[in-house]
């Protein structure tokens, strides 16, 4: 009797596990196994400079996963400056950076064969500026003439000041140029060592703040509102991209979903960017992201064709620019500068 109670439930408990198992395939407790995972494509990139509030949106699409959505393995590392961003993309010791496209401009003049090619912009407007305080009764660019205009010998805005001296009417030749380090830049301003000096106007404002500078004290004069100048943008290196193009593809597209978090959440950006660099100042790095991108998401551009891109008249006019005012004895075409068949549609770049 028992031998026949103890069969039975043995079918019993068999009956209801094959039971339970048609239930849970049918469920879905039961799925077939994981797809492998996609193959990741793995990235160098290089910023223009330190880890500063500007830089934010590249380490939101990293730190939010947003590269990693795209099947991309990026890493970011910190630059030393645009021009030399774009050197080190054309060499291949990075794939991809944040470069200068009026650097690229006299590269690729130089060098024609360079394996470096712009294909997003970020900058619509360009940073590069005059910066002077009241007190030195410079309240025009012509009150330039006759001053010290203080910079690093390679300083962009230094560079490019010819074409801005002669589209606002200055004579280059009644300026005095006085060379410093970086650090020095802003000190030599406030103590009178010089009268003006140049570079991004975010980074000279910023400076002369915690230098307890007003900021109602300080006068600037944009070159973007005078010149068709653009300022950074999304390089890579043309073996790369011809290996790899649909990587280049989802990393600006990926970048683009980080830009536009960064403006819809530039505290928590600010975060995330401290996580590379934890000394940095909250506060004063959201002003400079804050400032960085009056020129990123630039109303008559941005909300018109979306970011990363600017039509090709301007940067043929800011090539033309380039080439007059650093003496370039090769102006190179659009094509080898710039290339937005990479970008996302235009819908997914709108802001």
């Amino acid at each position: 009797m028992s031998t026949s109670r103890s069969s039975s439930g043995v079918r019993l408990l068999a009956l209801g596990l094959i039971v339970g198992i048609i239930a849970g395939f049918a469920l879905g407790w039961y799925s077939k196994p994981a797809p492998p995972p996609a193959t990741t494509t793995h990235i160098k990139f290089t910023l223009d400079w330190a880890y500063q509030g500007p830089q934010a949106p590249f380490l939101v699409a990293l730190y939010k996963g947003f590269f990693a959505e795209e099947g991309l393995s990026v890493t970011i590392d910190r630059g030393y400056g645009s021009a030399r961003v774009i050197s080190d993309v054309a060499s291949g010791l990075f794939d991809m950076g944040f470069g200068d496209i009026n650097s690229l401009i006299e590269f690729k003049s130089n060098n024609p064969g360079a394996k470096v090619k712009m294909v997003a912009t970020v900058h619509v407007g360009s940073p590069l500026s005059v910066v002077t305080l009241k007190s030195s009764g410079i309240s025009s660019p012509k009150d330039l003439e006759g001053k010290r205009l203080g910079a690093p010998a390679g300083d962009a805005a230094r560079r490019v000041f010819p074409a801005y001296a002669r589209v606002v009417g200055i004579d280059p030749t009644k300026v005095t140029w006085v060379t410093m380090d970086v650090a020095l830049r802003e000190p030599m301003l406030v103590r009178g060592d010089v009268d003006a000096i140049t570079g991004f106007y975010y980074t000279c404002i910023l400076n002369l703040l915690s230098l307890n500078i007003s900021e109602r004290d300080i006068v600037t004069f944009k070159y973007d509102a005078h010149l068709p100048l653009i300022g950074n943008g999304i390089v890579v290196n043309e073996d790369f991209l011809k290996n790899n193009p649909e990587a280049v593809r989802k990393f600006i597209k990926a970048f683009i979903k980080g830009l536009k978090y960064s403006i819809q959440n530039p505290d928590e950006a600010i975060s995330i960017l401290t996580q590379r660099d934890p000394t940095l100042n909250k506060e004063v790095e959201k002003k400079r992201l804050m400032m960085a991108l009056e020129i990123i998401n630039v109303k008559g551009v941005t909300d018109r064709y979306g970011f990363g891109y600017v039509e090709p008249s301007v940067i043929e006019r800011n090539i033309d620019v380039i080439v007059s005012a650093f003496g370039l004895s090769r102006k190179p075409s659009l094509s080898e500068v710039i290339d937005f068949s990479y970008l996302p549609p235009q819908e997914q770049r709108l802001p």
